[in-house]
């Protein structure tokens, strides 16, 4: 029980670790947290399900088209709402997220309505591979395996390349980062655009296991922002660690205490590290002095 519970457990914490990297990624660069993350990946998420079904394009081209829409989101909820704020302070950008959030979820509703929906996708959850007592899904395997490759592609880019680079100056010192050349307003559209299309990610290898509605992405996108809080809303590797944590963590309250009692330990673990270590598990902790 104990091995099937944690292999279940990092085939979520996967998905978390994505949602949490693409909540850092924006809060490093404008120190705002998108509350609209979840939204975002599940609008991109019926872009991929629409050009599958009613387009009928094979998943592939399904797949890059909806990471070409989250892209675009994302880059117009930045240039449109955040960029035009008159008082641009963190409250009113959170804000900003929270109400594209509800616009989102609204037009979801409108446009696919309520139905439960399945996204085909090229590998089942139901094919299997034994493991002694455990099964291990070839949807488990691909969502580890994505998940790992896309992480290993961010990790890279942000250290070597030089839009990575500058996303680190523009994050550190914006005033600095002009001064020296970086067009920070163009950094943040990449910024946002990138945040988005890892969401989509998320959302795209979520909608096979769980089912494909407006509310897809509501627990997931808590579970992400609490997996950014315990390994550090400003460390990547951080963020990326705290995902797996979280989600071997509640699979095994879920399987040894109560499957009612899983949905509570993302906000336990919210509430006892904001407590206790404030900058997460893996991130060092700066002080401001005025």
């Amino acid at each position: 029980m104990f091995l099937q519970l944690l292999i279940s457990g990092l085939s979520f914490g996967s998905l978390y670790a994505l949602i949490a990297l693409a909540m850092v990624i924006i809060y490093k660069t404008s120190e705002v947290p998108n509350f609209s993350q979840g939204e975002m990946a599940m609008i991109s998420t019926f872009v991929a399900y629409t050009l599958l079904g009613a387009s009928g394009q094979s998943f592939t081209i399904s797949f890059i088209g909806a990471l070409i829409f989250a892209a675009i989101l994302g880059v117009f909820l930045e240039f449109v709402f955040l960029r035009r704020a008159k008082d641009p302070n963190i409250l009113s950008l959170i804000l900003i997220t929270l109400g594209f959030e509800m616009i989102l979820y609204g037009f979801a509703g409108w446009k696919w309505g309520a139905d439960q929906r399945d996204l085909p996708f090229p590998v089942s959850d139901f094919d299997i591979i034994n493991l002694g007592p455990a099964v291990l899904s070839y949807l488990n395997i691909a969502t580890l395996l994505i998940t790992l490759i896309l992480m290993f592609i961010l990790f890279v880019f942000f250290k070597y390349s030089k839009v990575g680079i500058a996303m680190k100056a523009t994050q550190q010192n914006a005033m600095a980062a002009r001064i020296n050349g970086i067009r920070t307003n163009r950094i943040l559209s990449i910024t946002w655009a990138l945040s988005s299309l890892i969401g989509a990610v998320a959302g795209i290898l979520l909608a096979p296991i769980a089912t494909l509605d407006p509310n897809l992405m509501l627990d997931p996108l808590l579970k992400g922002f609490a997996s950014a809080v315990l390994g550090g809303m400003t460390s990547l590797v951080g963020a990326a660690l705290g995902g797996y944590i979280l989600g071997i963590i509640e699979n095994l309250f879920g399987g040894y205490v109560s499957i009612e009692f899983k949905s509570v330990v993302a906000f336990m673990i919210i509430v006892l590290v904001l407590c206790f270590k404030p900058s997460g598990l893996f991130a060092r902790h700066y002080v401001r002095r005025v």
